[in-house]
């Protein structure tokens, strides 16, 4: 009887230690970066740490000046950005493909996108023009 219980607790601890970004509570999540609340899906993104803290952000550009502040990428498990073209879908933010355009508003003012693919991406800069950044190019154009 006792091998079961320990067994059972041993799962319980290895489950329990599962390092996943949390889901987004639209119109409840405050930003961390700028305190406003997360209403929108297509340009909210999330970091998790490895350590499992996961913080949310109601622009791309909110994480982007956070990592950008704390240089703490090498400490992150996810960096995640919600995939313009999929409301709701967060995407790799390090493999994402991103747009700056005029013709598309996020809620911080920099008019910032985030896509899945590169395909998705240059679709919708064919539709509303704009300039694709990859992640590293975005970092420092955010620098700035």
């Amino acid at each position: 009887m006792k091998i079961y219980f320990y067994l059972s607790l041993i799962t319980l601890i290895l489950f329990s230690c599962k390092v996943e970004p949390q889901p987004i509570a639209y119109g409840e999540d405050h930003c961390r970066f700028c305190d406003m609340t997360v209403v929108d899906k297509t340009h909210a993104a999330e970091l998790t740490t490895k350590k499992g803290r996961s913080t949310i952000f109601d622009a791309i550009e909110c994480m982007v000046h956070q990592v950008n502040k704390d240089q703490s990428e090498e400490k992150m498990a996810y960096l995640l950005v919600a995939d313009y073209a999929n409301p709701g879908e967060l995407t790799n933010a390090q493999t994402a493909t991103y747009l700056i355009s005029t013709k598309i508003k996020s809620p911080m003012g920099a008019n910032l996108s985030a896509f899945s693919t590169m395909n998705l991406a240059a679709k919708h800069q064919l539709e509303f023009g704009g300039d694709l950044y990859a992640w590293e190019q975005l970092k420092t154009k955010l620098s700035k």
